[in-house]
This record gives structure tokens, sequence and C-alpha cells, in this order.
């Protein structure tokens, strides 16, 4: 029998216009595709096509989610919710374990099966790394996973060297402290301290104090950070002070919140690169961005504000909108009411609710691109034979 004729260049062609423009959050319109015919498959696995369909989206489409709770509401149910129907792997069974971060394709754990240790995780792939703790006795703590290969676009991080932030208040000492481990070294960077030594925190410090009238410890928010270049971004109690850690020059500084009267904020990347920052006031959603004036001096400015009253659903009066996370690259603000936890896309204002009512802290979105590979598709039973 006759090997089957290629398709005519020009149907081809057409074939990955539409293809490209298939939505990256319902992937299985790409694997149904890829198992129509062997013209189709040899299309969406070939590499420069997926290259292509990346760019083509730019950002990766949200999988699934996990969340952290505050410290005295205890760690939430160990899983990833989907919001897709992308086949992840199932969540590592380990026992007690806490999510920390979701980013670059993988999601940090923290985990007490045994002794206490970090996982890292990807949900596509399901591979696992496990590493142990940098020795810093904890109280309560943060942290943040990130792709470390030069140059990458972080569209497709799956594989490759990655970095994992720890930021931290010492259990002993009562003092941040934040370190990064190199998977590439396999080794924790020389732990860093805020102290007493840091002006701005000794002001904080002492505004704290006088605020609260109580003993001030620097708390570590379980909140997901924010991460700029070589600086991750993590907020304290007692008025949303933002840690900046820079772990190209090992040095942990302290910024001033645009504002310190809210409960609930959100670390994010605007889409220039600066630092955002996010919060409910009054039923209004605002944003600031932290940019550099013409003095070189950075400063805080509100660049948006959206009403919440009339696009989120509340239950009662009294139902406050919270903003608890951000989907980076996909121009969203998760807030969450006593109706459900909701997507607001900022240019649009378009709402979507994504999860049902509950108790949201600190939203973790996990964000990457589903695609077809040979691999994948012979675990649904696909066509392989190419």
């Amino acid at each position: 029998m006759a090997p089957p004729r290629p398709p005519l260049p020009l149907i081809h062609d057409v074939m990955v216009e539409i293809f490209l423009r298939l939505p990256p959050d319902e992937p299985e319109h790409l694997f149904r595709a890829a198992l129509v015919c062997k013209p189709w498959l040899r299309i969406l696995c070939d590499p420069g096509f997926l290259r292509r369909y990346r760019a083509f989206h730019g950002a990766p489409p949200l999988l699934g989610l996990l969340h952290r709770l505050k410290v005295m509401q205890g760690d939430p149910e160990p899983r990833l919710t989907p919001t897709t129907a992308a086949p992840l792997s199932p969540y590592p069974d380990r026992g007690r374990s806490r999510a920390l971060d979701c980013r670059h394709g993988r999601v940090l754990l923290h985990v007490g099966a045994d002794c206490w240790h970090f996982v890292v995780w990807d949900p596509v792939t399901g591979d696992e790394h496990r590493l142990e703790e940098p020795g810093i006795p904890w109280l309560i703590y943060s942290g943040a996973v990130l792709c470390a290969v030069p140059g990458c676009d972080h569209l497709d991080c799956h594989g490759g060297p990655f970095r994992v932030v720890f930021v931290v208040t010492d259990d002993h000492e009562e003092l941040v402290k934040a370190t990064v481990y190199s998977s590439e070294t396999g080794a924790w960077s020389s732990p860093v301290t805020l102290d007493s030594g840091c002006e701005s925190y000794a002001k904080h410090r002492r505004d704290a104090l006088a605020d609260s009238g109580f003993y001030y410890i620097p708390y570590v928010q379980p909140r997901r950070g924010a991460v700029i270049g070589d600086e991750a971004y993590f907020t304290l109690r007692w008025g949303n002070a933002i840690v900046k850690y820079d772990w190209g020059n090992n040095s942990i500084s302290l910024i001033n919140p645009p504002t310190q009267h809210v409960y609930h904020v959100a670390l994010m990347v605007m889409e220039d690169s600066s630092l955002g920052f996010a919060c409910v006031q009054d039923s209004s959603l605002y944003l600031w961005s932290r940019k550099v004036n013409s003095e070189q001096t950075a400063e805080w400015v509100q660049c948006r504000s959206i009403e919440l009253e009339e696009i989120i659903p509340v239950i009662r009066p009294d139902d406050k909108p919270l903003v608890v996370g951000c989907a980076e690259g996909m121009d969203a603000i998760f807030v969450s009411t006593g109706a459900g936890l909701f997507t607001i896309r900022l240019h649009s204002k378009l709402v979507k609710k994504v999860e049902g009512s509950g108790v949201y802290f600190s939203v973790l979105p996990y964000m990457s691109f589903y695609t077809p590979d040979h691999g994948r598709l012979l675990s649904l039973g696909g066509l392989t034979d190419l």
C-alpha cells in the first residue's frame, strides 16, 4: 500500500493558521484535532508549530489553582483544582503539605512528611525534585520557585534548572531572613537578615509598635510574592510593608506600601515590569505601580481603579470583596466574596467565577501551556506512528 501523500502546501498553511487560533485554556481541542489524522498530528506535534502557538497566545493559560490560608486558619486541602480539561498529574501524596508558589510551570510545596522539606513539582510532566530546608528555624514564611534558564521567555518551562527563594521570620531571633536555592549547585546561599541596621525597617518597626501597642514581630505574610528580574517581593504584617530580596547581590531591604490601611493585598508584576500592588477599599479595586520619577526616585503611582459593586456578586450587604491574588500575563486579579472566587480582567472588566465559596487568603494560579506531544497522545490512546 502506497504511503499517504503529504497535504498540499496551501491546505497545510490554512490548517496551521486555524490551529494557532484554538484557545490554550481549552487544550482538549488541540488533542482532539491531533487524533483526527496523521497529517494533523504532524502539524500539532511539530516543535516549530508549538513555538508559534505559544508566541501567538503570549501568556500561558490558567490550568489550575492552589491556595494558602492564614497561619491561624491552618492548611487547606492539599489539591490542585483544575480550571480546564487538561489531565494534570495528581497532587503529590506526601501527607501534610503547604503550597507556597506556582510559577514558570512549577509548583513549590513545603512538605512535612518524615521531616520538613521542599518539593518542586511540574503538574504537566509529573516531575518532582526534593530539596532540603536551608537550616533557618522558621516561624512563618513564604517562597517562590522560578525558571533559571538564561534568556527563557517562560512560555514553556518544563525541566531545566530552577531557583527557590525562601523568605522567613526566624523563630529564634524573630528577624526576617532570606536565602535562595539553585538546582545547578544543589545548595542554598548564605542567609541575609533584615535587621535594625536597615533604616527603613527600624522606622517601620517603631511605627508598628506605636500603632499596635504590642510587642512587634515582623511576620512574613503567607502570600504569593512577585518576582522581577533578580528580585523577589513579599509582604509583612502590620501595614503590608514589602520585603525586597535581591538574590543577585544577596541583599534584603524594605519598601513602604502605597497604602497601609487594608488587610488583603496582592503583589504583582505590571505590564511594564514594574512592581504592582492591588487591594480593595470601599468596594473599589485599586492598582498602584512603583515607578521611577524624573529624579530617579521610585514612587507609588495609582494607575487604575475599578468599582466592584456592579460586577462582583455578593451574598450579604456586609460581604466585602477581597483581593487574594493575580494571574500575571493574563491581565487578571482574583477577588473573593461569599459567593465564590472570581477573576476580573483588568482591561475588559470581564468577570468569571473560577471556584466556589470558601476561605481564601492567597490564591496560587498554575499557568502553563498543555499541548500535544507523543508521550501525552500515547497515554490518551492516540496516534503516535508518524
